[in-house]
């Protein structure tokens, strides 16, 4: 449970705006909403409304209400996304977007992907919510597009920014919560003269909880389970400058540097007593690291290009009583798109790309270094009521050949609110360094994974209701997975992924209703004899449901979440055989509330998981109980 202090002011703060409802609320005249403007979806800015496909944004908004959250867990919370974390946000984190594995969801920072190339995660943990204007979510195959990685779909990951013709605007916040956990951050950005340029900086701590469970969900018990707290200290650093040296010209750099180094259980093999013991003092550093120079520029009234280079590394490094271990991996990404409006209503876009791939370990791989050059042409049309986005691209792989992908999606406005549209689209994820070149499992002839996914929606969008109904499948072949017997990756497993995914939301004036559900079927096709079909850490069902209220200065939202049960493996080492276990459906409650003092003044209060409910993500791994952050916010 909760400390008395925590839990006091949590209630009173997010119980205080119902002292308010007697206060009279005037009704502000309406303002007409901007669009929102998004990239992710055909790799060129256009109005959300206009997008093909299943997109989604995490706006600046729910960023805020989450303020005390990782990135990965408000991600999480997103209509046909699940994450699993092994024991707090410092340690190894993982995305399951519509049902597929964590290596098959692309990530990006600003367009350039940041999928380690060793293990194919992502370093999450040394990514800030705070350094983070939105996110951008688009569902569903998109290697057409993006190339390796995006089987499930794909994470655009927007960072702060200067924008044109702004004055100078500074903000901060700090925040104080459950488990000593205090974060800090700061900012500033404007434009003027041509230039625009931001910068962002944070910092947080926390004692954490004990992050591992002294058994497994089948009894089993768990031997790198050490009763202490696992905490982590963190810092980032964000910043652009750009420059628009002429109409229709701008350059410009970005960058974003993480650090996160936190502490996680381990255990080592003693030879005297022939078991496995805790190991303490065991910490791990995350650090991922993100740079790009571009320039953007109108040819023509009708020719648009973008060049830019991309720089970013991430690194994991585990240090312990026994052994110091660090992995690290380079990319250098060349790009050059050319964007050309054919007609009024029809686009057509040539995506030229090279990316170089450099590994730094003190494991001794087999091969440290590939390259991969790529050329992608992206239609984007609309003739009368039917709006069609195609897309066909070819990666080069050094180290196996070539890889082709394909898309075809098209969405029919029925009504000015109704619409229906179908898509297909091909994926692949190539194999990784540890796949192909880890010493002693080296297996250079593997083959990429490769998928197919074809879905259909009816969606209805109006000034106050937004809903949509999807449909998908997604079959993926030649998975990869460890061969026990060749002692090595091998292309061994299918899986066949179908699912719905209902959302919407509603506005009832000072209300915003919002719900989502995702039905899921996520199967392998060929599980080994005793063991679930149910791909693991993967539920079959997850609802959500929030409201927001706002009474004058004062804002108040509660949240909903059911997760259903899910299945694990465990390695038994009595029997030297991996075990699968179950592990229980749970259910979160989250209240949220915040109050403005005045235009720069305000202040945020989040109660994750009011109930105090015991669940497992990953078995073996602990997970917070009830917990309060408060977070005072300022801005100019």
């Amino acid at each position: 449970m909760l400390p008395p202090l925590p839990r006091r002011l949590a209630t009173v703060c997010c119980l205080f705006p119902l002292a308010a409802t007697a206060q009279t609320s005037t009704n502000a005249p309406s303002v007409p909403a901007l669009q929102d403007i998004i990239v992710t979806p055909s790799r060129s800015p256009e109005p959300m409304t206009d997008a093909i496909g299943d997109v989604s944004v995490i706006d600046r908004d729910q960023l805020a209400a989450a303020r005390g959250d990782s990135l990965a867990e408000i991600i999480g919370r997103a209509p046909g996304m699940q994450f699993t974390n092994s024991g707090g946000p410092q340690t190894q984190t993982s995305l399951f977007l519509r049902g597929a594995n964590s290596t098959h969801t692309l990530v990006l920072i600003d367009g350039m992907r940041i999928n380690g190339s060793t293990a194919g995660g992502v370093n999450f943990p040394a990514i800030d919510p705070a350094m983070v204007e939105r996110v951008e979510i688009l569902r569903g195959a998109a290697s057409s597009l993006y190339g390796s990685d995006a089987i499930g779909g794909v994470v655009n990951i927007i960072t702060k920014k200067g924008e044109q013709d702004r004055p100078l605007s500074t903000w901060s916040n700090v925040g104080y919560g459950t488990n000593e956990t205090a974060r800090s951050s700061l900012g500033l950005s404007g434009a003027a003269q041509g230039w625009d340029y931001s910068f962002s900086a944070s910092a947080a701590r926390s004692k954490g909880f004990d992050a591992q469970r002294p058994a497994y969900s089948n009894g089993i018990p768990n031997d790198m389970h050490a009763p202490d707290r696992d905490g982590y200290r963190s810092h980032a650093v964000s910043g652009t400058l750009g420059y628009r040296w002429a109409p229709g010209h701008h350059i410009g750099l970005s960058a974003y540097n993480g650090y996160t180094d936190g502490d996680f259980d381990a255990s080592y093999f003693d030879p005297t007593t022939y078991s496995s013991r805790p190991l303490g003092n065991v910490y791990s550093l995350y650090r991922q690291q993100a740079y790009a120079l571009t320039s953007t520029d109108r040819i023509t009234d009708a020719w648009d290009s973008v060049l830019r280079f991309g720089w970013n590394k991430d690194a994991t490094e585990s240090r312990d009583p026994m052994a110091t271990n660090l992995t690290a991996s380079l990319r250098r990404t060349f790009s050059w798109q050319n964007n050309w409006q054919l007609l009024p209503q029809h686009r057509l876009s040539l995506v030229t790309e090279r990316i170089e791939e450099r590994i730094q370990s003190d494991t001794r791989y087999d091969r440290t270094d590939r390259n991969t050059n790529a050329v992608a042409l992206i239609y984007k049309g609309r003739i009368d009521r039917l709006r069609t986005q195609a897309g066909i691209r070819n990666d080069h792989y050094t180290d196996y050949g070539n890889q082709a992908t394909g898309s075809l999606g098209m969405d029919l406005d029925l009504t000015d609110n109704w619409q229906i549209g179908v898509a297909g689209s091909t994926g692949f994820h190539a194999p990784t360094f540890n796949d192909m070149y880890y010493p002693g499992s080296i297996n250079p002839d593997l083959k990429p994974e490769k998928s197919r996914n074809i879905e259909a929606h009816v969606a209805y969008i109006g000034e106050q209701t937004r809903a949509r109904l999807t449909l998908f499948q997604n079959k993926i072949r030649d998975l990869i997975v460890w061969d026990n017997a060749a002692f090595k990756s091998n292309n061994l497993d299918s899986a066949t992924i179908r699912g719905i995914t209902l959302s919407g939301e509603h506005d009832f004036g000072h209300t915003t209703l919002r719900a989502s559900a995702d039905f899921l079927d996520p199967r392998n096709d060929d599980p080994a004899p005793g063991i679930n079909s149910q791909l693991i850490r993967r539920a079959r069902q997850v609802f959500r449901a929030s409201v927001e209220h706002r009474i004058q200065s004062l804002k108040l939202g509660a949240e909903y979440q059911y997760t259903g049960d899910r299945y694990d493996n465990v390695y038994n080492a009595a029997t030297f055989k991996t075990e699968q276990t179950r592990l229980g459906g749970f259910a979160l409650i989250n209240l949220t509330a915040a109050y403005d003092f005045s235009k720069s003044l305000g202040v945020q209060v989040r109660w994750n998981n009011v109930l105090d409910k015991d669940y497992v993500l990953v078995d073996g791994y602990d997970t917070p109980g009830s917990n309060v952050f408060i977070n005072l916010s300022w801005r100019m």
